[in-house]
């Protein structure tokens, strides 16, 4: 038994550290199926974030508080859209841009407006959420393993982690079973086909890269208003950018992103849980060590296991239309 709570609280502590990743890589899915590479995730996960904390923070309400982080990452990804849609310019340059905007402005606006050095004021109460029950959660606890797995793993999680789950399958449908889908994807590996259909090519990469700006703000909103009281200088600690290789790992594929995602979660999650922990002819790891086990292991992954992941043919370049 002590095992499998200890498997558990490895597990929940997955699943929490997931959401962000899950929810920032299904945003890039969207951008990326399109055509349209994002590098700023990072970016406008961090806006979102402290969109999310500083709103929650002067109203109370972490629904709110949300909202200002749809509001602000739809924003930034449509800065995004103009510099690399209708301006033609280098995809990789803009998403760079919006990460170092998001980096200065987040941290000069906290301080200006909150004197806290650049972090927005804890939150409590309905400024932020609270975890959630599941019906006969309660009921089932003493029952043993089943009750363990639906009690401690299942339930107890906050509102927008099932969002974000739901938001897989639900992506999935989208892309594959809509004609939206149907021609963001076509948009993505030939545009010219898709505007001689009569079809914008521009307004259907705008759509994209707005619903990777509502997908980037929910996951904002998440590392602010749910894993922590408020809003923290730096906070996405390289989540879009870990975000960006579970989606590069999952080969474009919604189901796929969510498991590299855990995968990734779990990473993160077992150096979190090793720290301070003396392991057989080792001893006890350093800490910075542990730290750094994510992203090395996702350095590692990418360029050893991934196999040939192949983006969109027209990803990355600008379409122009044929005179």
């Amino acid at each position: 038994m002590e095992f499998l709570d200890t498997l558990i609280v490895l597990l929940q502590s997955t699943i929490r550290v997931s959401v962000p990743l899950i929810l920032a890589a299904l945003a890039g899915l969207y951008s990326e199926r399109s055509g349209v590479f994002d590098i700023g995730l990072e970016g406008k996960m961090l806006g979102g974030a402290f969109a999310a904390g500083a709103v929650a923070a002067i109203t109370g309400s972490a629904w709110l508080g949300v909202l200002a982080a749809i509001v602000v990452a739809v924003a930034l990804a449509l800065v995004h859209g103009f510099a690399s849609i209708t301006q033609r310019g280098n995809q990789i340059v803009s998403g760079v841009a919006i990460n170092f905007i998001a980096a200065g402005a987040t941290v000069i606006l906290g301080q200006a407006w909150f004197h806290q050095g650049g972090r927005t004021p804890p939150l409590s109460g309905g400024a932020r959420f609270t975890t959630i029950d599941l019906p006969f959660a309660a009921e089932l606890a003493d029952v043993p393993v089943v009750g363990a797995i639906y009690t401690n793993l299942l339930s107890g999680h906050y509102t927008l982690t099932y969002i974000a789950f739901a938001l897989v399958p639900f992506t999935w449908w989208v892309l594959f079973r809509t004609r939206f889908g149907l021609r963001l994807r076509a948009v993505g590996e030939n545009p010219g086909a898709v505007d001689t259909a009569g079809i914008s090519v521009i307004w259907l990469r705008y759509r994209a890269v707005i619903c990777c700006g509502i997908l980037t703000g929910i996951a904002g909103a998440y590392l602010s208003l749910a894993m922590t009281a408020g809003f923290v200088k730096g906070m996405t600690a390289g989540k879009g950018f870990i975000a960006l290789a579970a989606l590069i790992f999952a080969k474009w594929k919604p189901v796929s992103v969510m498991y590299a995602c855990l995968l990734f979660g779990f990473l993160d999650a077992l150096s979190i849980r090793m720290q301070g922990h003396r392991l057989p002819l080792i001893g006890e790891v350093p800490v910075q060590f542990m730290q750094a086990l994510p992203y090395v292991l996702t350095v590692v992954l990418l360029a050893g296991f991934i196999g040939r992941a192949i983006p969109p043919k027209a990803g990355g370049t600008p379409y122009v239309k044929e005179r």
